[in-house]
Formats: C-alpha cells, structure tokens, sequence
C-alpha cells in the first residue's frame, strides 16, 4: 500500500489523518520521525497490510517540484537521509516492509511523471552529493526494498527511464551501491511509461534491468497484458530462469525476514484513532506503538 501520511494515504475516512513527512521533518527530530514509522505501520497493520511504500527520500530541491513536495522530509540531502533512515526503522520495527522511493531522486523535477516523463541531467557525482545521499545510508542501514522510479536520468543512461534500465538497476543501485535487496517499479500505468511504451514491452524491459517487483496499479488487462509478455520472454529466452530466480529469492528473502505468511490480521480502527492522536499530540510512547 502507498501511505505515507499526508497528501498520500489510502486509509478510509474513518481513520484520522497523519500530516506529510515534511511536517515531521521540518522538528529535525530523528526520534519524532521513528515514530512516525511506527505509526504507519499501525495504520498497515490495522488491515492487513504488510509492505508500505514510504518513506520518500526523494530531496525537495526544485520549489517547482509538484509531484513530490511536502512528501519529502526536507530540502537538504544530509536531513532526509538523517530522518528518512529513523522513519525506514520504525516501519521495520512495526512490523511492515519499508520500500524507500523514488530511486535515484525525484526531487529536482518539475514535470509529474504521473503525466509524462521527468528528464534529469546530472553526473554520477553530482547524484551523489545530494539525490542519492539519503538511498546510501538507508541501504547502509539495510533498507530491504527500494522503488525505481519513472525519471529519464541522461547522466546514467540517456535512452532509458530509471525503472527500465539496467544501468540504473543493475548498474547503479546493485553493483555501484551494492544494494541485493528487493527492486520494485513505480506503477508501470503512470504516463512516463504508457505514453511511450506498451504495458508488455515496459514488463519485460523492467524485469531485464533487474526490477523483482513490476507494479501495475490500473486495469486488469494491463496485468494481462504484463503477465503474458513476461511468460512468453521466458519461453522465448529473453529472460532468462535464472534471473527469475534471482528476483524469487530476494522476494521471498524479505518476506522470511518479516515474517509474511498468508495469515492476515485484522485490527480495531477505534484503537488505532487512539493511538494516532495520542501520537499526534506527543503523549504515545515509543512502546505503544509497537506491535
């Protein structure tokens, strides 16, 4: 599920709202920021949800940044990456797969890439002075799972974006930041990918840059669509079994890692509202919530 709290959340009405991660953020208080993964994380668990994708570590660099804004815990690199790896801990210790987005940094663009393609110009080095600074310490830190995002990243690789292309993928999260954990795209629907590509061919171009988890948020054809492309590059050899494997195991190394089985559990919402407003006026300790 995509709750981040904010201008992003998918809880029913009925659950009481948490601000954006920039209010948190904004206290430079690591451990405000731990709770505020905590708190996500009762959100998830209350319905049986298992994997969240947040925190953003995405830096709000360009003012007429849109798409990310006050999803961001900052406008310095050195802040998110402070906050954002307290915010990935208390996901963890909630209980609830953290997925830190959107890799390499959305931050310095001002087109949505919900609508058409974001294009970032940058050095390796300049990335890493500021975009890829809070993806550093968080896989440091052991973040298990990271969402590639639809940025056309000319300094890495001017042809393809960020989610399909295996010098993003494979090139810089894996081999230049040795990170061997879970890879997911950003929804495959988005109009950075649909206006250029077909559902199929964006499938199997992810799952050749390295990407284990495809995600496609609208209509069921488009899973088909997806799915049959996949199956038939494996039968062809375009993909291969053994990068099949690859994406199995880190999948199913995280889910033995947090314990996901097919065992879901329902939780009170009335005591959620509890908890979240004793968090919101900063009466909830630390031990209340957690599970």
């Amino acid at each position: 599920v995509d709750e981040e709290g904010g201008l992003v959340s998918r809880m029913p009405p009925e659950v009481a709202d948490l601000p954006s991660a920039y209010t948190f953020g904004q206290t430079g208080d690591p451990e405000r920021c731990y709770q505020l993964g905590l708190a996500l994380a009762a959100e998830c668990r209350t319905f049986g949800f298992t994997l969240d994708f947040a925190p953003s570590l995405d830096v709000w660099s360009n003012p007429a940044n849109t798409v990310i804004g006050k999803r961001a815990l900052s406008t310095v690199a050195e802040e998110v990456a402070r906050l954002g790896v307290r915010e990935v801990d208390g996901l963890t210790d909630g209980g609830v797969v953290p997925v830190v987005k959107h890799f390499p940094g959305h931050g310095d663009t001002s087109v949505d890439s919900h609508q058409d393609l974001p294009v970032v110009d940058k050095t390796l080095e300049e990335l890493m002075e500021t975009e890829l600074l809070p993806f550093v310490q968080a896989i440091d830190a052991g973040a298990p799972a990271v969402m590639v995002a639809h940025i056309l990243e000319e300094g890495i690789d001017p042809e393809l974006p960020a989610s399909l292309s295996p010098k993003v993928v494979n090139g810089l999260l894996r081999e230049t930041l040795g990170f061997d954990g879970m890879v997911c795209t950003d929804d495959l629907t988005m109009g950075a990918i649909s206006n250029t590509y077909g559902m199929g061919e964006a499938a199997v171009l992810a799952g050749e840059a390295g990407c284990d988890l495809l995600l496609v948020c609208h209509q069921a054809d488009n899973l088909t669509a997806a799915r049959t492309a996949l199956l038939e590059a494996v039968e062809s050899g375009r993909i291969s079994q053994e990068r099949l494997d690859e994406s199995v195991r880190r999948i199913l190394t995280v889910k033995e890692e947090y314990g996901v089985t097919d065992a879901a559990a329902a939780g009170d919402v009335e005591g959620l509202n509890s908890l979240l407003d004793a968090f919101l006026e900063g009466s909830a300790s630390t031990e209340e919530l957690l599970p």
